[in-house]
This record gives C-alpha cells, sequence and structure tokens, in this order.
C-alpha cells in the first residue's frame, strides 16, 4: 500500500489531470466589488454579497458593539452555557421578516440542513429532491436514513410520479397505527444556486398538498432579493403560508454570516430538542448574529429596496448587452455554459489576465460536462464595471 503522503498525492494528480483542482486565493482586501489578490486589483463578479452589505458600516458598526459588549465567543452550545441575547434578537427579526411565528439560527446554513433534515426524518421516512439541490442538501438526505427519490429539475410530472409511489406506502399501512405511515419531505431551492432558475413553487405546493406531503424551500439565493421586501421567492408567488420549513442563509444578500429555518413554533422547539449540529457546535459568534440583525433591518429599509434596484438595472443592463450564452433568471446569477472542464478554466485565467475575477464552476458543484462561469452581480457594481465585464466577454474566443 502506498504511503500517506504518495496516496494523496496520487488522487491529488488525477484532480489536476482532469482539471478539477482547486486553490484558495488569498484575499488582502474586505469582500467586496474590488479585491486585491496577488497584490493586484480585481473587479470581482463572484461574490454572492448581492446587495452589497458585506462591508457596509451598519453591519460593522453592529458587530462591533456586539463585540464589545457580550465578547468574541459564544463559549458554548445555546443549551449548556446559556444563549446570549444577540440570537435571540436576530431570530425575533428573521421570523419578522420571513413572517413564521419562529426561526433558529445556525452556525452555517450547510448545518441548517445537516439539523433539520435528519432531525424530521429517518428511517422509514421518504425524501425527494431536485435533481439540482445544494450539496448540504443531499449529505442531509443521505445522512437521515430515509428513502431517497430524485426528480428531475422542475419537472413537475417526474415529482407527481414519485409522490404517487409514496402513496402507495401510505395506503398499504395499517390506518390503525399512524407510525407506521411514511413521512414525505419535499426538498427543492427557490432559486437554484449554479443556474439561477427558480422552482415553481405554486405548483409544488399544490402537489405537496394534494399528496399529505410536507415541502421544505432553500431560500438561500432569494432572501433579500425577491419578494416584498426581500422576503423571498415564496413571498413573491403568494405561497409562503403553505410552506412547512422554510430555509436559508444569512451570508449572502444579508451580508453576515449563519444559516436559519423558520416555520412554527412547534418546528422551531423541535430543532432545538433534536436537530443535531445545533445541539453538539458551539454557537456562533455573536458578532455575526448582530451583523445578521442589522442586515435583515437595512433589507427592508428604503436603503435595501433601492439597492435591490440598482441590483435589478445592473443586471438587465448585463442582458442588454447581447450576449446570448448568458442564462438569464430573476436574481443576480448569470451563468455562462462552457461545458468542458479545462476551458473553464482557460476563460476564467484570461479574464483575471484582464483583471476580472469570475469562478469556473466544475464538479461536483456541477455535473461532469456542465462547467461553466457563474457570473454574480451585486448592488454595488457600477453600470463601467458591467461594460468592464462585457467588453471582456466579447474579447473571449467562446
Amino acid at each position: 500500500m502506498a504511503s500517506f503522503e504518495e496516496d494523496l498525492n496520487q488522487r491529488l494528480a488525477v484532480l489536476r489531470g482532469q482539471h478539477l483542482f482547486r486553490e484558495l486565493r488569498r484575499i488582502d482586501s474586505a469582500q467586496g466589488v474590488r479585491l486585491e489578490i496577488g497584490g493586484n486589483t480585481l473587479l470581482s463578479f463572484s461574490s454572492n454579497d448581492y446587495l452589497g452589505l458585506a462591508d457596509h458600516p451598519a453591519l460593522k458598526a453592529a458587530a462591533h458593539e456586539a463585540v464589545a459588549r457580550f465578547g468574541a465567543g459564544a463559549g458554548a452550545s445555546r443549551l449548556i452555557c446559556g444563549s446570549l441575547a444577540p440570537f435571540h434578537q436576530l431570530e425575533e427579526t428573521l421570523a419578522a421578516f420571513k413572517q413564521t411565528a419562529a426561526a433558529l439560527t445556525f452556525s452555517t446554513g450547510y448545518a441548517a440542513a445537516v439539523g433539520a433534515i435528519p432531525a424530521l426524518l429517518g428511517r422509514g421516512g421518504i425524501i425527494i429532491l431536485d435533481r439540482l439541490v445544494h450539496a448540504c442538501i443531499v449529505d442531509a438526505a443521505k445522512l437521515s436514513g430515509a428513502k431517497l427519490r430524485i426528480f428531475a429539475h422542475n419537472d413537475l410530472d417526474d415529482l407527481e410520479k414519485i409522490l404517487r409511489w409514496c402513496s402507495t406506502f401510505r395506503s398499504a399501512a395499517d390506518p390503525q397505527k399512524r407510525e407506521r405511515q411514511p413521512r414525505v419531505l419535499i426538498v427543492t431551492e427557490s432559486v437554484f444556486s449554479m443556474d439561477g432558475d427558480t422552482a415553481p413553487l405554486r405548483e409544488i405546493v399544490a402537489l405537496k398538498e394534494k399528496y399529505g406531503a410536507w415541502l421544505m424551500v432553500d431560500e438561500a439565493h432569494a432572501t433579500g432579493l425577491l419578494g416584498h421586501a426581500g422576503r423571498g421567492w415564496a413571498d413573491e408567488l403568494g405561497v409562503s403560508d403553505r410552506i412547512e420549513i422554510q430555509m436559508g442563509t444569512l451570508g449572502k444578500a444579508l451580508g453576515a454570516s449563519g444559516g436559519y429555518l423558520c416555520g412554527s413554533r412547534a418546528l422551531i422547539d423541535f430543532l432545538v430538542n433534536h436537530a443535531r449540529s445545533f445541539i453538539f457546535s458551539t454557537a456562533p459568534v455573536p458578532a455575526a448574529a448582530a451583523a445578521a440583525k442589522a442586515g435583515i433591518e437595512l433589507a427592508q429599509s428604503a436603503e435595501g429596496e433601492a439597492r435591490r434596484t440598482a441590483l435589478r438595472q445592473r443586471v438587465s443592463e448585463l442582458h442588454s448587452v447581447g450576449l446570448p450564452q448568458l442564462s438569464i433568471g430573476p436574481g443576480a446569477i448569470l451563468p455562462w455554459m462552457l461545458g468542458d472542464e479545462a476551458r473553464a478554466v482557460a476563460v476564467a485565467a484570461k479574464l483575471r489576465e484582464q483583471n476580472i475575477y469570475v469562478p469556473a464552476i466544475r464538479y461536483p458543484t456541477v455535473a461532469r460536462g456542465a462547467a461553466r462561469l457563474r457570473i454574480t452581480l451585486t448592488a454595488a457594481h457600477t453600470v463601467d464595471d458591467v461594460q468592464q465585464l462585457a467588453r471582456a466577454l466579447k474579447t473571449l474566443e467562446l
């Protein structure tokens, strides 16, 4: 058997040969439109900081105040050493924002998914996922031990076919023993993170109600952008009150960090007692909770609305340039499909030579042969920034 180092290096060599090797790029500036990388200033179209709040003075001031009052760390799990006030203030603000009875926050969106899904379903349950859901949801579903079924991306007919299959288990179960009837959970994103398209939530809600299933929607890339005051895609479609579990992150449009779950009081109480990633994790730093609260408040303000308007204008400007390779969605994610992994890496490198930073997205983030540039715009970009990007894209031999 090869030595430990030899084995790892062999596997890394395979990644390099497949153009799938990744490396960390050090940033010597705050996250924003312009990044300091290796002594150069690059115009970035890579961030999920859609409203440009990550370096906003209000969020930084809230974080500083929390550090001054509550310190740098939380000490332990919130169930062990007590639950600091900034977490409660954040969750109250978040529940009011999402118009739900309660909310619970986690260190990351990944932790939220891995905590919630195995807590709600286990062996004997059935989880139905859209094929393009985020990896954290897939991992959580596998971890749960429930039966896992996948429906073709946004394919309502395929989803209903699986729901009909699930109903055969219900009809076969003894009606006197409800515990034998499988719990069925559908999970989808509202705005898909790598394609930028949206889920048909009205139709999915109708199907889950028809077949007695539950629905969990990840609003990570819609919260702050879509719906009234940025409440999300479900709010825009008028179905948020018919969704059992709303999930999202605090580290994208809201400018801070962490993940959340919103829903009924019973849901949140259940997760406090059963979500292992919540129970067994040291709480996030109080500064992150305070910054996230400030981000939610800002997103609902007149400034937040102005930033959403500016972002929509930037997206419209890039669409109007006439680049047919760009996919169009209601949010700020504009993938440029390239297919070949080596080609995606090469194109991203050519853009960096022009001091423009756009990530090359490859397997396993997307399917093999579905590599792309993932262009994201923010409210902090200017008209000139968009024009610079358009000129650079047009010069590439694609």
